[in-house]
């Protein structure tokens, strides 16, 4: 959101959001963004009381426009319609969770109806893939639904050699939450099928992280797999440039921004060809695709690039025109102003 609105100077932005934590200011401006907390303490009660306190926000000011950003920012927008105020309204999908996971848990499933009404309602719903342009019709949006994806800010990711790098070392790269969905433990298990040269580097944190950690001790490949923690934002381009390859063979994805920043930053990419991925990665041309669920895929495909650098290169480049093309934040940010807050 940040992005796309330092990016839109004559439009001004108020954003009602959780206060998570009481260090947290009320509100503060952040670039072009308001950004006004509210509620928060009382653990997943403040989920639900929240979504009261946003439409009672919206309905003492006025604005032109509500912009719901994912799925549930439904909630406080529909309640505000059905309180009599019928300011237009927009949905971005960013949902990178399998469908049934976000409308079918238990605790959603009996508020469905609301979310229907709020897709069916909306002047415009945005989704960052294909995929999840899928959804929206599903969930009875019957207008045409607009493919923006999620950018990457390409003065962040001018390819530059590390100068630190171990020639001898052949370093695999993944940026993911520690979740299942991202299949990180299949990224650990390929290496059994690959030389002791090539080792792993996991950027995240997540529930999983002493589940994986154990798993590369029970494999024996604690000495091959590091595990870095939560890296900010402004680091990540530095260690994708001093990587070989960037691997994240997902179960689900709304779109993986993660794979648009590796592909900027010169790296090869090993994806699975699901959910919103197979808008950009197509298979020997920006990417290699390998299984679902199957770690001798995985280093199958990373023994190809070894094995064919010259097929990396062409992927490489290919890839990274792609992105300067489709994925550059200016370019998102315009398509937005024009296709998606064009109802103001």
């Amino acid at each position: 959101m940040k992005e796309i609105t330092d990016r839109i100077s004559d439009i001004e932005f108020d954003m009602v959001t959780m206060r998570f934590d009481k260090s947290h200011p009320k509100f503060e401006r952040i670039g072009n963004i308001n950004v006004y907390r509210i509620g928060g303490g009382l653990g997943y009660l403040s989920k639900v009381l929240f979504i009261p306190q946003a439409a009672l926000f919206a309905l003492r000011r006025k604005h032109d426009l509500y912009w719901a950003m994912m799925t549930y920012m439904l909630f406080p927008v529909v309640l505000v319609r059905l309180l009599g105020k019928k300011t237009n309204y927009t949905l971005t999908l960013q949902d990178g969770d399998p469908f049934t996971h976000v409308f079918n848990r238990l605790r959603i499933f009996f508020f469905r109806p609301f979310l229907y009404w709020g897709f069916r309602k909306a002047s415009k719903v945005q989704t960052i893939s294909t995929f999840l342009a899928g959804w929206a019709k599903k969930m009875g949006h019957k207008k045409e639904v607009q493919i923006i994806p999620n950018g990457v800010d390409l003065s962040k990711f001018r390819i530059q050699n590390s100068p630190n790098k171990e020639n001898n070392k052949i370093k695999l790269i993944t940026t993911s939450r520690l979740v299942k969905k991202n299949a990180v433990e299949d990224i650990i298990e390929s290496l059994q099928y690959l030389p002791e040269n090539v080792e792993l580097e996991v950027l995240g944190t997540g529930p999983l992280d002493e589940y994986l950690k154990l798993r590369a001790e029970n494999l024996n490949l604690e000495k091959r797999v590091k595990f870095l923690g939560e890296i900010s934002n402004e680091s990540v381009p530095s260690y994708l440039f001093d990587a070989d390859i960037f691997i994240r063979p997902s179960l689900s994805e709304g779109q993986g921004i993660s794979f648009i920043e590796a592909m900027a930053a010169g790296l090869p990419v090993v994806a699975t060809p699901v959910g919103g991925i197979t808008d950009f990665l197509k298979d020997r041309q920006t990417g290699l695709i390998c299984k679902v669920n199957d770690p001798k895929s995985i280093a199958d495909k990373v023994m190809e690039y070894i094995n064919n650098p010259e097929l990396k290169e062409t992927i490489i480049k290919n890839a990274r025109d792609m992105v300067i093309e489709k994925y550059d934040w200016n370019l998102i940010a315009k398509r937005m102003k024009s296709k998606v807050f064009d109802v103001i």
